[in-house]
């Protein structure tokens, strides 16, 4: 048990990551600018999704019934 605690603490240290501003390799650079775009965009630009990527959530509740108006095309199966 005694083992455990300080191997424990060594493998929370390595879980910490430092938080910095992302970076490409030396010698590497970011990708070519793209076909139509005014400037090659930069790492964090890269790394955000786009809103087709990631769409926004529609939360919006039923605020008030609304009779559904007649629809002559909805026929029983015959």
């Amino acid at each position: 048990m005694r083992k455990l605690g300080p191997a424990l603490l060594l493998l929370t240290l390595a879980a910490c990551g430092g938080r910095g501003e992302l970076k490409p390799p030396k010698g590497v650079s970011l990708p070519v600018k793209p076909y139509g775009a005014p400037a090659t965009p930069t790492a964090t630009q890269l790394l955000t999704p786009s809103t087709q990527a990631r769409p926004l959530r529609s939360d919006e509740l039923l605020k008030s019934s609304e009779q559904r108006s007649r629809d002559d095309f909805d026929l029983p199966p015959n």
